[in-house]
C-alpha cells in the first residue's frame, strides 16, 4: 500500500467537518490483477432525496520543485483512477484535493484555467490550517 500524503488527515478531517463520512481509507480499486489505491472514498446522505452522494478522494501536497512537474504526475493518475471508477463504480465521483495556495500557484494561472474549462479535473480546495474544504469545483 502506498505511503500517505502529507495532507491525509487534513483532508479527512476537512471532509468530516463538511459533513461527510468516509467510507474508505484507502478505496481500493481492483482491475485484472491489479490494485489501485484512491486516497479516500466518501459518501453523503442527502436528505431532501433520500440518496447518497459518493465520491473518491485523490489527495496532492504540490511541495516538490516544481509545480507543473507535481501537476503532470497527479493528472495522470488522475484521470486513470477517473477511468477505472467509470468502469467499477459509476456513482462514485473522483476529485483532486489540493490545498489553496496550490490552487493559486496552478489552477489561478492559464495553465489551470485550461484544465477547469474543459471540465478535465474536479477539484477539492482545502485550508491545511483550518483542516477545511474551502471549494468544490467540477
Amino acid at each position: 500500500m502506498p505511503a500517505k500524503d502529507i495532507y491525509h488527515n487534513t483532508v479527512k478531517n476537512a471532509l468530516i467537518k463538511d459533513g461527510w463520512t468516509i467510507t474508505h481509507d484507502p478505496l481500493i480499486l481492483s482491475i485484472g490483477k491489479k490494485d489501485l489505491f484512491v486516497d479516500l472514498g466518501a459518501e453523503k446522505l442527502i436528505a431532501a432525496e433520500k440518496d447518497s452522494r459518493k465520491i473518491a478522494v485523490e489527495i496532492k501536497s504540490f511541495i516538490g520543485k516544481s509545480s507543473v512537474n507535481d501537476l503532470e504526475n497527479a493528472l495522470g493518475q488522475y484521470i486513470l483512477y477517473s477511468q477505472v471508477l467509470l468502469e467499477k463504480q459509476d456513482d462514485r465521483v473522483l476529485y483532486l484535493a489540493i490545498k489553496y495556495s496550490a490552487y493559486e500557484d496552478i489552477f489561478e494561472e492559464p495553465i489551470g484555467k485550461i484544465l477547469l474549462k474543459r471540465k478535465i479535473v474536479n477539484l477539492l480546495v482545502f485550508n491545511p490550517k483550518k483542516e477545511e474544504v474551502m471549494e468544490w469545483i467540477s
